[in-house]
């Protein structure tokens, strides 16, 4: 009876997604992320169709930098979490495409240029705007921009190693984001 229930399963996904075969999925990296201080980040996507995929990402970012220093520390610690979609103009993994993503983000920023820092939460949505180039049968390079808004509950620190609290609270934002050159290995 098992065997009967996952072969009913595999013939719905075949029957909804159509043929199964690897070069509906993606995997990238965005270079600009990693000049961000180090910014470890991975999207992965599905081509759901000619013109759609849907994409997840992750941002990650432990590093502090002059610790041991309290006058010299600065960081921008992070990790963010994004679902989202894409629509593409010509076809997947090729061309212009415009995409919509929803996101939460934990982080800690502060010390460089200001010695203020500020952590805390971020929820929201963004679009964005690309283009990607075909370099080879499975490699593209992708070139993107973006702006994403929602809520944001922080606390701000006076330094970064201080722990003084000079504010908290909740508040809107609207701020740029993805600024993106990626690799794209499409499988």
């Amino acid at each position: 009876m098992k065997r009967f229930c996952i072969a009913c399963a595999l013939i719905l996904l075949q029957t909804l997604w159509g043929p199964l075969d690897a070069r509906r999925f993606s995997i990238s990296t965005n270079l600009l992320d990693y000049a961000r201080l180090g910014t470890l980040n991975m999207d992965a996507s599905y081509a759901a169709s000619r013109h759609w995929s849907v994409t997840a990402g992750a941002r990650y970012n432990p590093f502090t930098f002059r610790e041991g220093d309290p006058d010299r520390q600065f960081q921008y610690r992070q990790q963010s979490y994004a679902l989202g979609a894409r629509w593409w103009l010509w076809h997947t993994w090729s061309g212009w495409w415009f995409a919509g993503k929803a996101r939460y983000q934990e982080y800690n920023a502060g010390g460089l240029g200001d010695r203020e820092t500020e952590e805390g939460d971020r929820v929201g949505a963004g679009l964005y705007l690309g283009y990607t180039h075909m370099l080879a049968p499975h490699l593209n390079m992708e070139f993107g921009l973006g702006f994403w808004g929602g809520m944001s509950w922080y606390t701000r620190y006076s330094c970064p190693a201080c722990g003084v609290v000079t504010d908290q609270g909740q508040e809107y934002f609207v701020r740029p984001d993805d600024l993106m050159i990626s690799i794209v290995y499409v499988f």
